[in-house]
């Protein structure tokens, strides 16, 4: 193994999950960070079971003491930080007009200030390691609407905060990267649906269906399929791949 300790936050579920399963082959430990105990120690048995350590922390990253406090005990734990997968977060699918100021707030603190305070919070050690991040965006930061406003909004500067990390890894040798999944099939993807159904007079299955079509792809995304981008990533293959923002959506977006 080239790497040894890569941290994956939103462990618990959906891509998170997939990410560190996938990264157990590549890493000797796996720090799993989300707020679901109970998911992550299904996580941690299948990580486990790939040939990985893990390390499970139940930590909101909203809050700003956690992000050092993951940082402190992965370093106690191991000694090291190669890679970080700030994957956590879930943002408000709400109409612009109808958010409030907490919504607002309650979006970005996760996704956004989250990743951000642990990637400072890990940033020496990945220095010392030469190591490398990656930040979970969305590809409606190209295409925001206002009927998910806040999505398009945070994603876009998810975007931009990866950038501008980048930057500084070039003199620090630390990568960073930023990946735009697009409709990806997971538990929040079917609570959205759930949601989206009944306003085009839909069923839910009725739904599964019309949206993929609408979105004018043949299928949604597997969260396995996202896993293997972000494994490469942080691969040594893709090591001179700094400052990017990686698009896997199945055609989703149009334009050039």
């Amino acid at each position: 193994m080239s790497k040894s300790v890569a941290i994956v936050t939103g462990a618990s579920q959906g891509i998170g999950q997939a990410t560190a399963i996938r990264l157990a082959r590549d890493f000797a430990a796996m720090v799993l960070v989300a707020r679901n105990h109970a998911n992550l120690e299904q996580t941690a048995e299948a990580v486990r079971a790939a040939g990985a350590e893990p390390l499970v922390i139940d930590a909101d990253l909203a809050e700003p003491r956690a992000a050092g406090a993951v940082a402190d005990q992965t370093k106690a734990a191991f000694g090291r930080i190669d890679a970080l997968l700030n994957i956590a977060g879930a943002v408000p699918q709400i109409d612009l007009f109808e958010m409030t100021d907490d919504q607002w707030e309650g979006g970005l603190a996760l996704k956004l200030h989250g990743a951000r305070r642990l990637t400072v919070a890990a940033w020496p050690a990945l220095k010392a390691a030469k190591g490398s991040v990656v930040l979970m965006s969305g590809n409606s930061a190209l295409f925001p609407k206002a009927s998910y406003a806040a999505v398009g909004t945070i994603n876009a500067a998810i975007v931009a905060l990866a950038k501008a990390f980048s930057d500084r890894g070039i003199a620090d040798s630390v990568q960073v990267n930023s990946v735009l999944p697009g409709p990806v099939m997971t538990g929040r993807r079917q609570s959205y649906l759930q949601h989206w159904a009944p306003l085009h007079d839909m069923t839910v299955e009725e739904a599964m269906v019309s949206f993929p079509r609408e979105a004018g792809i043949a299928r949604y995304g597997e969260p396995e399929e996202i896993a293997e981008l972000m494994a490469f990533l942080v691969s040594p293959g893709a090591r001179w791949m700094t400052g990017s923002a990686l698009r896997m959506d199945g055609g989703e977006v149009k334009s050039v």
